[in-house]
């Protein structure tokens, strides 16, 4: 992810919708996102998405109907989501969630694009 956000972002509220499928988070700054589950599992910052450097990062097909089934306060800076995959030790902190919301539309996008470079799809 590249920076450009402040640091300090803040967030005033962290919402699961009632679908289940997407993170509502509003900040200090006024922005407001609605965040896609599929998104954020994808894009989890674990190591079991991530790996331990770029060249390393799993692609995650089938995750489109994705759920959170919990949201996990981390200390005063993050939270662990809980998916309904039991995947769970990926920690967003409020600047990550922040960059998630900033840039979905391109992240998405290139996550697509990464699916179907490698025939697979969002779909099960």
């Amino acid at each position: 992810m590249t920076s450009g956000t402040k640091a300090d972002v803040w967030p005033t509220e962290i919402r699961l919708k009632q679908d289940k499928r997407t993170l509502a988070v509003t900040f200090e700054d006024g922005a407001s996102f609605a965040i896609p589950a599929e998104l954020l599992r994808v894009r989890s910052p674990s190591a079991e998405v991530q790996g331990h450097g770029p060249s390393e990062r799993k692609l995650v097909p089938g995750m489109a109907e994705i759920t959170i089934t919990r949201i996990e306060p981390v200390g005063n800076y993050a939270v662990r989501l809980v998916f309904a995959d039991g995947h769970s030790t990926g920690i967003f902190t409020w600047r990550l969630l922040h960059e998630f919301g900033r840039d979905q539309g391109r992240l998405m996008a290139d996550y697509i694009t990464e699916l179907e470079a490698a025939g697979l799809s969002r779909h099960r």
